[in-house]
């Protein structure tokens, strides 16, 4: 069964607002919800005032959906309303992804804010994707995200929006994390990341006092651009590209493994309806 969870850190209204379209969403679609996460900047640690929820949830359809000649839509999105950004992936999607791996998937499982959690499903999930080689593939993505960000917002320009910078700390501290403990997946979370990678005293300050603009306006507005930072961003990058660059991708089969968990948790969804279902 799904386990509620209510976050102290949402509004209760709110919650309940995402609940109750979760749940109309599976009466409609006719499927069960795994789970369901923020995943964005209330996520990450450093929400605006006015910042979106960006809900994410994986579903499970029924077996015989899965058993067309003509594959349906993985994906299911609703549209986006006041400030509610609600979308999630098929079970099946999610576990060819996981394989890759995907660390946008990764995040999903490790988000601190829940709205809907089936521990048990969840666990395999979790279990499944620490044993995939993931260094390499969030590397690239941390990389490519931060570098991107960078050349836009940062890159030969005198002032910054500062609160830009956040899209590319974020990115710069995983890449930091992975380089420190190449083994463990880089926490979603800002704050978590920032106590395990070991910054100067002088950073840290600085990122603090960003996080303080951050949390009391809806805009921190255009200021000039912080060496500290900047100096940190950099280094970080130029060590993952020249990482990037000596990657070899490694023997990587867990495709039958996969399988087998994705029609475990299609007839263990199949087994709750009938119990449902059943006066």
């Amino acid at each position: 069964m799904n386990e509620i969870v209510f976050n102290t850190s949402v509004l209760l209204e709110v919650q309940e607002m995402i609940l109750a379209k979760l749940k109309k969403l599976e009466a409609r679609e006719g499927v069960q919800i795994l789970f369901a996460i923020e995943s964005g900047s209330r996520a990450w640690g450093f929400p605006s005032p006015d910042s979106d929820y960006d809900v994410r949830f994986v579903y499970v359809r029924p077996a015989d959906w899965y058993l067309s000649i003509t594959p349906g839509r993985d994906v299911i999105e609703l549209p986006i309303e006041d400030s509610l950004d609600i979308n999630g992936w098929d079970i099946r999607k999610a576990l060819g992804l996981l394989l890759k791996p995907n660390p946008v998937l990764l995040e999903w499982l490790s988000s601190p804010l829940r709205y809907l959690w089936n521990d048990a499903v969840c666990q395999r999930l979790i279990n499944f994707s620490n044993r995939i080689t993931h260094g390499p593939a969030c590397l690239h993505h941390y990389l490519h995200l931060g570098g991107r960000q960078w050349d836009v917002y940062i890159e030969g320009k005198e002032c910054v929006n500062l609160k830009k910078y956040f899209y590319i700390l974020r990115p710069a501290m995983a890449v930091r994390w992975i380089r420190l403990y190449p083994e463990a997946i880089p926490p979603m979370n800002f704050q978590e990341l920032l106590a395990g990678i070991n910054l100067p005293s002088g950073l840290v300050s600085e990122l603090n006092n960003l996080l303080i603009q951050k949390s009391r306006s809806k805009e921190v507005g255009d200021a000039s651009r912080i060496p500290a930072i900047d100096d940190f961003i950099t280094s970080e990058f130029t060590w993952a590209r020249e990482a990037v660059a000596g990657f070899h991708a490694g023997p990587h089969d867990m495709k039958d493994e996969a399988e087998a968990l994705f029609r475990t948790i299609v007839k263990e969804a199949d087994a709750r309806r009938m119990q449902h279902s059943q006066p």
